[in-house]
């Protein structure tokens, strides 16, 4: 019975909101048709940075260059508790979603999903954004060119969500 409601729930959820909108005296048909092309408007602004941002992390994986930083930075990881194997995780995390799914799976498969390891990987991979994309998508939807501050403040938070995973993993499975 309780499988049926959850799968139930996006299709009420649409009808309920074409019942409200009836009730309303709103054409709900136009509305969506209207909502559909303002979708479309954004899409059109946006789709440029995404590829350019999409290109970049292309560009970066392939080159190495995640790699080579994540190596040099193997020392200050192990100074601060992380574990030095998640740093591609924590420099990729940030650029690409889908990225950070893959390096994460392969933590996980690695270190096992019971290990410290693969519990702050996926700890991390829950508890932070992608900001370049979010930033991209978002700031580019509204038209702002300049982030002024909201770059250095996510990614703030981003090694906030990253200290805060480890110290949670730790807290709670010791």
């Amino acid at each position: 019975m309780i499988d049926l409601f959850f799968t139930m729930v996006v299709p009420f959820t649409i009808c309920g909101v074409a019942l409200y909108g009836v009730a309303r005296q709103v054409d709900v048909y136009d509305a969506l048709v209207h909502g559909a092309g303002e979708g479309l408007e954004t899409l059109i602004r946006i789709v440029p940075a995404l590829v350019g941002l999409m290109t970049a992390v292309y560009m970066l994986r392939v080159s190495g260059a995640l790699d080579l930083a994540a190596q040099a930075l193997a020392p200050l990881m192990e100074r601060v508790g992380l574990y030095p194997e998640l740093l591609p995780l924590m420099l990729v995390r940030p650029i690409s979603g889908s990225a950070a799914l893959g390096v994460g799976a392969e933590l996980i498969s690695t270190y096992g999903p019971d290990s410290d390891l693969g519990r702050t990987a996926a700890v991390m991979l829950g508890s932070t954004e992608t900001t370049f994309y979010t930033i991209a998508v978002y700031f580019g939807a509204v038209g702002v060119t300049k982030t002024r501050y909201a770059v250095p403040a996510a990614l703030c938070a981003d090694l906030t969500g990253f200290l805060a995973a480890a110290w949670a993993v730790r807290l709670c499975f010791g």
